[in-house]
């Protein structure tokens, strides 16, 4: 009887043989016997039959479950022939997996190294080391999923739906993937990617990231130009879940693509200005996809392997759908050539499309024949087709402005006036809200000293007042977009046609009143936010100065770092501007409530950049209390990035500065700082004296905190100077003080650098206990520091090391460095100079 599909079984089962244990075993040698027997049967599997002592092909290798289905297809299909039927069950029975046993296709040869649970149900040939995670199992991070929100099914884009699916399907696998999509403002590139993304998640289940790019504000006064790659790469690592970034661009590209060498990540670049801007953030992975979009051609990319696609505007048939879907309905049906007039008028631009629509859905009884007219008038339809400012877009815009209610025409208006990139619904309250006429806002020498009246309200006759509504209405008219859960963003047509009404529609006492309620609300979150992460740093005269805004409520401290960390680029608008404006008071208090931003996330650049416009602000300002925190935090700053010698300079104006106020405790702080510069270029003796003379003033001024901090820093660098029984004191010192403190993170540093003292000392008992306690208060939800976690790991791997126990010391130096791969890639090599030096 003829085998069923015998060419593939027969290639199927010489792969069987591939699959082997070692020529000349048993298995072999019976499989031998199979394949003979049905070779007698059916002179095909003859023809294709390689005989034992050939060399297989590798191509016709599968999966041992799909060969063991097939062999028993070919025992049934033998009918008569019994002997056929019973060799090849015997041989399934003893050597391949069937429907009640369990798959062995595992092959482990060589120096293989497992990490992570792992069974092998069959012979394993060669050295195989099994590492078992040590400590509790670590939460992973949420997966991003960035992509701006669909808020309604795409329309009449199918051909070019079609377009990326074929530029997708036909790249090689083996390459990373990069997809340009250009087009002019309000084509619909966008809207059209992110449908396109969302339908493909499935596919990229590692996470979705979405940076918007600010080609726009390229041609803008305030935008501040394109967004720097270095700032998006800070945003997509730390939603990876980095929690330390380096400060060099080149370093961030590199911690970049190691993460993602092998995730199947989606990454949309939004409206993107140059290659060069792009190039820093294209994925390195083959699993991952890079999809730029760009008003701009991009052709540099084409070097990097990019595919373009030109979205180009809506043939009219597919724009009068478009009308129809948004809100032209049976009017469009009813009146189709009228239908088309208005969406050449509209240039078939989705945008204006979109905006037309609304305005059929506002005024149902409004006819097509009468929003031609509107839109045909003005500079006519020529005039219309332009794309950046024209009278179509202009027109439209226009029109849909004009139908809104008055409230939520005054909050458009107000938007516009805005240095931000985006909005949220307390923001957008509080510049809504009416400033009591006659009167100034905020006591002498506060922010609000002086402030000038606002003559009227947000322009709402009913006196609604409602944010959330006028929202609603933006939405609904297509003036606003939705980037998630109560956060909005301008289209980047709209935004320019909002400032334009705002700069010459509201008063200047309207506007400047709309900004001081933008900056108020800017420093009321902050210090909310402050208060939440870091309750000492909070400055009193900051306590009697109090909005007339409510800040954006925040009850945990996860709620407020991640308000800090979304809204880094407003509160540096809002730090721009009221410098700009002359606001001196809110623009050094903004940069001095913003620390728990920068001293918990490290955003270096923007650090630096607050602090130097804010000390500029203080000293304008008169406030020898603003220029002396602006000197000292700047400095930290300064020094994090590296720039030692600008951030020592810092420290001694500002010693200099605090000496001549007789306050101590700035002196201290400046001293301090000082002292932790020397530490850091390894000048021991002179660290030694600055910490000692920081400790005597902070003592003398009863300030507890801080002398444990100095006293911390005294163990620290006897540690590092070798004196490791002086270290131990200072440090124990330093932890009591600190835990009795409630300074739990300060604690528990102090407790690992006291671990490490005691075990470089020789007390190896002692010292691993400490560090082991320390460990796992790092892991803590409370404390949660993996950088801290990975220097406990780091140190328990040195003790071991240090007690001729080099199995333990590998086990926690590459602990310490899959931590550090994630936080400090120069922490990371230096693990693999450790791994390789055990």
């Amino acid at each position: 009887m003829p085998i069923p599909e015998s060419g593939r079984a027969a290639a199927l089962l010489s792969a069987m043989v591939a699959r082997g244990t070692e020529r000349g075993s048993p298995a072999w040698r019976e499989l031998g016997e199979v394949v003979r027997t049905a070779a007698g049967q059916d002179p095909s599997v003859a023809r294709l039959w390689s005989p034992p002592d050939a060399q297989p092909d590798a191509a016709t290798a599968r999966s041992l479950q799909d060969l063991a289905r097939l062999a028993t297809a070919l025992a049934a299909s033998a009918g008569a022939d019994a002997r056929t039927a019973s060799t090849v069950d015997g041989w399934l029975r003893r050597y391949a997996p069937g429907p009640d046993r369990p798959e062995h296709t595992n092959s482990i040869g060589g120096a293989a190294v497992l990490h992570g649970p792992s069974v092998q149900a069959r012979d394993i040939h060669g050295s195989v080391h099994v590492h078992q995670r040590s400590g509790p199992e670590k939460p992973r991070p949420p997966v991003p999923r960035q992509l701006p929100p669909q808020r309604r099914p795409l329309v009449a884009r199918e051909s070019d739906v079609r377009a990326l699916d074929r530029l997708r399907s036909g790249h090689p696998a083996e390459s990373p993937q990069l997809l340009v999509v250009s087009g002019f403002a309000g084509v619909g590139k966008t809207t059209l990617v992110s449908h396109w993304l969302h339908e493909l998640a499935s596919s990229f289940p590692d996470g979705q990231l979405y940076a918007d790019l600010g080609g726009r504000s390229a041609a803008t006064e305030d935008g501040g130009g394109p967004v720097r790659a270095s700032a998006v790469l800070e945003g997509f690592l730390f939603a990876l879940g980095a929690h330390s970034v380096p400060a060099d661009t080149a370093q961030r590209v590199a911690l970049w693509r190691s993460l993602t060498s092998r995730l199947r990540l989606a990454v949309l670049l939004d409206d993107a200005y140059t290659s060069a801007q792009v190039r820093p953030l294209l994925l390195g992975s083959p699993a991952g996809i890079t999809v730029v979009t760009s008003r701009n051609h991009l052709t540099g990319l084409l070097v990097d392997g990019a595919s373009v696609h030109r979205l180009g505007t809506l043939a009219p048939e597919s724009a009068v759908e478009l009308l129809a879907a948004g809100g032209g309905g049976q009017r469009v049906a009813q009146d189709p050539e009228t239908a088309r007039e208005v969406v050449t008028l509209c240039g078939c631009l989705p945008l204006a499309v979109c905006l037309a629509s609304a305005q059929l859905a506002a005024r149902p009884h409004h006819t097509l024949s009468a929003l031609a007219r509107s839109l045909s008038r003005g500079q006519g339809p020529l005039d219309a087709l332009r794309v950046e400012g024209e009278a179509v877009v202009r027109t439209a815009l226009d029109l849909s402005y004009r139908l809104l209610p008055a409230g939520s025409a005054a909050l458009y208006r107000r938007m516009g006036l805005l240095p931000a990139d985006r909005f949220d619904l307390s923001l957008l309250t509080a510049i809504s809200g009416d400033v009591t006429p006659g009167r100034t806002d905020g006591p002498p020498g506060s922010p609000h000293e002086g402030r000038p009246a606002s003559p009227d309200g947000p322009g709402d006759p009913d006196g609604s007042g409602d944010a959330d509504l006028a929202v609603g209405a933006l939405l609904e008219a297509n003036l606003l977009e939705e980037t998630g859960p109560g956060t909005y963003r301008f289209h980047d047509l709209v935004r320019p046609h909002a400032r334009s009404l705002g700069e010459t529609r509201e008063s200047p006492a309207q506007r400047e009143g709309t900004l001081r309620r933008f900056v108020d609300w800017c420093l009321a979150t902050a210090t909310a936010a402050e208060s939440i992460l870091t309750p000492g740093h909070r400055m009193a005269a900051r306590d009697s100065a109090v909005p007339d805004v409510a800040p954006a409520a925040l009850e945990t401290p996860a709620e407020a770092l991640a308000w800090l960390d979304t809204h880094r680029t407003i509160l540096l608008g809002a730090v721009q501007h009221s410098a700009r404006a002359g606001w001196h008071t809110a623009c050094w208090q903004l940069t001095d409530a913003a620390w728990p931003l920068f001293v918990r996330l490290r955003p270096r650049e923007l650090w630096i950049e607050m602090h130097r416009t804010g000390l500029a602000a203080a000293r304008s300002d008169g406030s020898r209390e603003g220029e002396g925190r602006m000197l000292t935090s700047g400095a930290i700053g300064l020094r994090d990035a590296g720039r030692y010698p600008e951030a020592a300079d810092w420290y001694a104006r500002a010693l200099e500065h605090a000496t001549a106020d007789g306050d101590v405790r700035q002196q201290a702080q400046a001293i301090n700082g000082l002292g932790h510069i020397s530490l850091l270029t390894h000048q021991y003796d002179e660290a030694r004296t600055h910490f000692e003379q920081a400790l005597r003033l902070r003592e003398s001024a009863g300030y507890a905190r801080g002398a444990a901090l100095s006293r911390r820093r005294l163990g620290e660098t006897a540690l590092a100077a070798g004196d490791h029984g002086t270290a131990a004191r200072y440090l124990t010192d330093a932890f009591t003080q600190l835990e009795s403190q409630g300074e739990g993170y300060e604690a528990a540093r102090a407790l690992a650098l006291l671990g490490r003292a005691l075990a470089c000392g020789g007390d190896h008992e002692g010292g691993t206990r400490r560090l082991r306690e320390a460990l796992e208060t790092f892991r803590s939800s409370d404390v949660r520091s993996e950088h801290w976690e990975g220097y406990s790991l780091e140190w328990l791997g040195e003790a071991a090391a240090r007690q001729d126990d080099p199995a333990e010391a590998v086990r926690r130096y590459e602990a310490a460095r899959n931590l550090f791969l994630r936080v400090s890639p120069a922490d990371a090599q230096r693990m693999d100079d450790r791994l390789r030096h055990v």
